[in-house]
């Protein structure tokens, strides 16, 4: 009997445990609550909180978005720092190498500047021997003889030509004791002493045209009172060869050979003047090459600076004028 009285009394306090006791009146309130919030839940759920969850997953959808961004940005940024490091690289060592060649090449200028004050020198102290021995007519012959006449006179021509393309426009003077100075006047002395010879003449008009050519062409170049002697020389040099009338034809018959006699009539240099005035001398006394170039002769001579020349104190020069006015004087009877 005890123990079924102890069994119900734990159903009982079970019982008492699961149910509470509501007043009926608060029961209502509270299920007019509920269904107030059923019906006004949804709304502000679906309205304010549900928009605002939207929003969210945008923004969150858009940081996504931008950290991928970023990443790209940031590998990009990887791949063109690496870029840039390379080209830092490559500028470094292309400097290094380019300072490495400046330094080569400044290094090849100074042996280049050596070697052709060396070979100027050379050529110089050669030239004026050769010079002396050219004055032998044996060592002419000879040196005509050889393989290499005809590339020496060459190698003349383009070497003085260069020489009068390096004076400096505003050059008043020429140093005569410098060995590019030396070289040159050593040069025309050759072709003088060549030229000064039957054989020497023959060469140059069938050989060494263009020996001829450049010294009338740099002749016209060079201004009034620069390099006297070298002038000198070279007229000296085109003298010789109109000796012979094969030479004196194609002196004579140059574009401009009469025009450049004018030029040359007006240096203040009294031996250029002098040597100008053979030259003429010898056109207006061959008749064969008078008669082709008479007409421009007499158009176009200088009568009065001839006439002027007559009354210089060069003994010489003064001489030869007076004789070619008394040769200009038969030739205008003679026509």
């Amino acid at each position: 009997m005890w123990r079924s009285a102890g069994l119900a009394g734990d159903a009982q306090a079970e019982t008492k445990e699961e149910f509470v006791k509501v007043r009926r009146r608060d029961l209502e309130r509270l299920t007019t609550e509920v269904m107030q919030l059923r019906d006004f839940l949804p709304k502000i759920v679906n309205g304010d909180i549900l928009g605002t969850f939207q929003k969210l997953d945008a923004i969150e959808s858009s940081l996504e978005k931008k950290e991928e961004e970023i990443e790209q940005l940031r590998m990009d940024c990887e791949h063109f720092r690496a870029r840039l490091e390379t080209a830092q690289a490559d500028c470094m060592r292309e400097k290094k190498e380019k300072l490495e060649l400046r330094q080569q090449l400044n290094e090849a200028k100074q042996q280049l500047l050596q070697q052709a004050e060396y070979c100027t020198e050379m050529g110089a102290a050669v030239c004026t021997l050769l010079w002396g021995v050219s004055s032998n007519e044996e060592a002419v012959k000879s040196i005509l003889g050889g393989s290499k006449a005809v590339k020496f006179f060459t190698i003349t021509a383009q070497t003085m030509e260069s020489f009068v393309k390096s004076l400096s426009e505003d050059m008043k003077q020429q140093d005569l004791d410098s060995e590019e100075n030396q070289f040159v006047l050593a040069l025309a002395g050759i072709v003088t002493n060549v030229a000064a010879l039957a054989c020497g003449r023959e060469f140059l008009v069938t050989s060494s045209r263009e020996l001829l050519d450049t010294m009338m062409h740099l002749l016209g170049d060079m201004k009034p009172g620069l390099c006297n002697k070298f002038k000198v020389l070279m007229l000296m040099s085109l003298y010789n060869v109109s000796i012979n009338l094969k030479g004196l034809k194609y002196i004579s018959e140059s574009p401009g050979f009469i025009p450049l006699l004018w030029w040359l009539l007006n240096d203040p240099d009294s031996e250029v003047c002098l040597h100008a005035l053979r030259l003429l001398q010898s056109v207006l006394l061959e008749p064969e090459v008078l008669a082709r170039a008479g007409a421009e002769v007499r158009e176009t001579l200088p009568f009065q600076r001839i006439l002027a020349l007559a009354q210089s104190r060069h003994a010489e020069l003064q001489a030869l004028a007076k004789e070619l006015l008394e040769d200009l004087k038969v030739i205008e009877y003679e026509a």
